[in-house]
């Protein structure tokens, strides 16, 4: 038998045959860590490798847990999108303005009655919405729970729908009527038409023209047609009012969210100017 076929039957007959120059015993000890990885126990690096030199194998991670969605996908905004003429983006970000806009329904809050919930006064059922906001977020953070039409920058921070529904409820419980209905509709509707015309790279005298003409509108109804206070007053003060909720609303900070400023400062503004100077009722 020549040297070479010796050779090949030896090398058969200890395991040397696998492709690397590793031993049958070394490749199945290397198959059951692998095993063992996919399954997530912890290993070792204790595997050597046929020339002696040690392989080391990290430690196996564990698999994340499924996530818990409150969304389908993005098949409702994919389709969104399209029925607007773009795709999934496009209809993401619409969805996230129309759902702003629905803030405006808090207004209805002034036409319930205090009984009509019959166990519980209405302020409780309010309170008990925000606190579902606020479960929402922990679980956001906690066991990360998705919800539709989170941005990346809301990844690590309070979201922006908290932030907005604070804002709502300071408006409604800490304002009287023709304030907190001046701010509301305000930022329900100018906020994402404001966002708009930035996405748009609208030019700088429509981006800001715009959502002071819109606002001022709005808090005139809130202030004159909603809260029954004069005309001349309302209008003026939502003259001054405009400007201020528009500069509250541009800047953008990681720690605090436009939708609670663009609802704060004005609101702070329409009570030391209308209330406390002009002597309008609450």
């Amino acid at each position: 038998m020549a040297t070479s076929e010796r050779s090949g039957v030896a090398e058969r007959r200890h395991g040397f045959d696998y492709p690397g120059g590793r031993s049958r015993r070394t490749t199945l000890r290397a198959c059951k860590v692998l095993r063992r990885a996919r399954r997530g126990e912890s290993l070792r690096p204790a595997v050597a490798a046929a020339d002696g030199a040690p392989t080391f194998i990290p430690h196996a991670t564990s698999p994340p847990a499924m996530a818990i969605r409150l969304h389908r996908h993005g098949r409702f905004r994919r389709w969104l999108g399209g029925a607007l003429g773009g795709d999934e983006e496009l209809g993401d970000r619409a969805w996230r303005r129309i759902m702003h806009t629905f803030g405006a329904a808090a207004l209805l809050y002034y036409a319930v009655p205090n009984d009509f919930f019959v166990i519980v006064p209405k302020v409780d059922v309010l309170l008990a919405l925000l606190a579902f906001m606020v479960v929402l977020e922990v679980l956001r953070h906690l066991v990360h729970l998705e919800l539709p039409t989170i941005r990346a920058y809301e990844a690590r921070r309070v979201a922006s729908f908290l932030f907005f529904s604070v804002a709502l409820v300071i408006a409604l419980l800490l304002f009287p009527l023709p304030i907190g209905a001046a701010v509301i509709l305000g930022t329900s509707l100018v906020d994402p038409i404001a966002g708009e015309l930035r996405s748009q790279h609208a030019s700088p005298i429509l981006a800001v023209g715009i959502p002071l003409g819109a606002y001022g509108m709005l808090a005139f109804v809130g202030l004159a047609a909603v809260g029954g206070w004069p005309a001349g007053d309302s209008a003026l003060l939502a003259a001054v009012a405009a400007p201020l909720a528009v500069g509250a609303e541009r800047p953008k900070w990681s720690w605090l969210d436009d939708d609670l400023l663009m609802t704060v400062v004005p609101a702070l503004f329409l009570y030391g100017a209308g209330i406390v100077v002009l002597g309008l009722p609450k």
